[in-house]
């Protein structure tokens, strides 16, 4: 989601001007994990459908090893949608295998978090701690967990990733919206909203919660409203905020803020709460819906929340769903990978860093079963598949569980009573924080071990 530059609004980051060196400089693309190119006599052709997050980064490994990979998006080139994301641990190790990748990025690396309560009447610091040594390669590609992450706008990350899979020779296609796959012996066919067709040996699904490669799959399936919303927004790093590089979480009652840096003087923020069901639009808001929330008692919250708030130019509201896990994400020739075969609640901040695991593991296992690059038989793909799906359908649905009982049991709490209880345990969370930083460890951890098997 663009914001408006109106006078006193925090420039936003024009990748064609500035990339924010100066914060991410320590991010250097490690030069031994560097891709290889594969040549196959033929390549073998790969539709990817969602240039998001996924598609670009499994195009451009794919493409590297000798594929032909194409891929198809729904939308417009340079669409605006969504917020941000913060790139973890896991996610960060996935992109260090594209040569020069991570020098691109316009973030910004966390290294602090802090943990507030804003009940009324009972508004204090709950905990903080400083990671004491800052995001580089090193801990990137050893698993250690040494900063929080990098936050970066969503739209200017996506630009990044389309713009690099472009350079590689990879094919793109905007405004393809998929309505039918169909499969033969050795053959996918893809069907397109505006009548074109295109054909494959396999076809990557990764176009998120909206899938319709997923729909094409196994049918459409009933989204459930979790009672939850978000609204969320771009302001300026608040005057008053003592942190800098930090991750801010403001626990209220019925009501969870979390605000993080994704440029020097540039804040993304979130606030959950319990309200009528609401659209899964990820589109902006009308000012109606803005000026009401400064009005609302979230935009008087203390340490740095209310001034947020107050100075955003421009928000997204959107309901939060859960969707039927599924048992298997593969039919045939076709995969789904990402948000499309396992989309999850955003309470730890995974999705984008889960979809990157998956494109490793992913192109990890067609290599093995295919080492030859060529056209791969049904019985490889097949072979592949379900070693995949073995070793990600476990990770993934633990950490699909974890996220709904974040937001149900600690962000959106009614009553005071329960409301001081909860605090009272995040209090005693970070009061040892090696146990709390270990368990970080444990959800950043993967996709591998020392060095890359790609």
């Amino acid at each position: 989601m663009s914001t408006n530059q109106d006078s006193g609004q925090a420039e936003v980051i024009d990748l064609n001007k500035k990339s924010y060196k100066g914060s991410i400089d320590v991010l250097k693309t490690p030069q031994p994990h560097s891709l290889p190119v594969t040549m196959a006599s033929s390549p073998t052709k790969v539709i990817i459908v969602g240039c998001g997050v996924a598609g670009p980064v499994l195009a451009c490994i794919l493409k590297s090893k000798g594929f032909r990979p194409v891929v198809y998006e729904r939308i417009k080139r340079d669409s605006d949608g969504g917020i941000s994301l913060m790139l973890q641990s896991n996610g960060l190790r996935v992109l260090a295998l594209i040569p020069g990748l991570l020098e691109q990025l316009p973030g910004q690396v966390e290294n602090h978090m802090a943990f507030y309560s804003t009940v009324p009447g009972h508004e204090e610091l709950l905990g903080e701690y400083t990671l004491e040594t800052p995001l580089d390669t090193v801990g990137t590609m050893n698993n250690s967990v040494n900063s929080v992450g990098m936050g970066i706008r969503r739209h200017d990350f996506l630009h990044v990733l389309s713009g690099t899979a472009t350079k590689a020779g990879v094919e793109i296609h905007y405004e393809h919206k998929v309505i039918d796959v169909q499969q033969e012996a050795d053959i996918v066919h893809v069907k397109f909203e505006n009548g074109t067709t295109d054909t494959a040996s396999f076809v990557v699904g990764c176009d998120g919660i909206h899938s319709n490669t997923r729909i094409s799959l196994f049918g459409k399936e009933e989204a459930s409203y979790t009672g939850l919303t978000q609204l969320g927004g771009f302001s300026p790093s608040p005057k008053s905020w003592s942190h800098k590089n930090a991750m801010v979480n403001y626990f209220g009652e019925e009501t969870h803020m979390i605000s993080y840096q994704i440029g020097p003087d540039l804040n993304s923020w979130a606030i959950t709460r319990r309200e009528a069901e609401h659209k899964e639009t990820w589109r902006a808001v009308d000012d109606s819906i803005l000026e009401e929330l400064k009005k609302d008692p979230v935009s008087k919250w203390g340490f740095g929340a209310g001034e947020l708030v107050q100075t955003a130019k421009k928000m997204i509201k959107y309901g939060l769903y859960d969707r039927p896990e599924l048992k298997t994400w593969h039919k045939g020739r076709v995969i789904l990978i990402g948000d499309a075969a396992h989309p999850t609640s955003p309470h730890l901040g995974q999705g984008a860093n889960q979809a990157l695991e998956d494109v490793y593991h992913l192109v990890r296992v067609l290599l093995k079963h295919s080492p030859s690059v060529g056209e791969p038989s049904m019985g490889a793909l097949k072979d592949a598949f379900e070693e995949f799906e073995s070793i990600r359908l476990p990770r993934t649905s633990s950490l699909v569980k974890q996220a709904r009982q974040t937001g149900e049991k600690t962000r959106v709490i009614k009553g005071t009573a329960a409301c001081l209880a909860r605090n009272e345990a995040i209090r005693a969370i970070w009061e040892n924080p090696k146990v709390s930083v270990q368990s970080l460890a444990n959800a950043r951890s993967g996709p591998f071990e020392g060095e890359s098997e790609i």
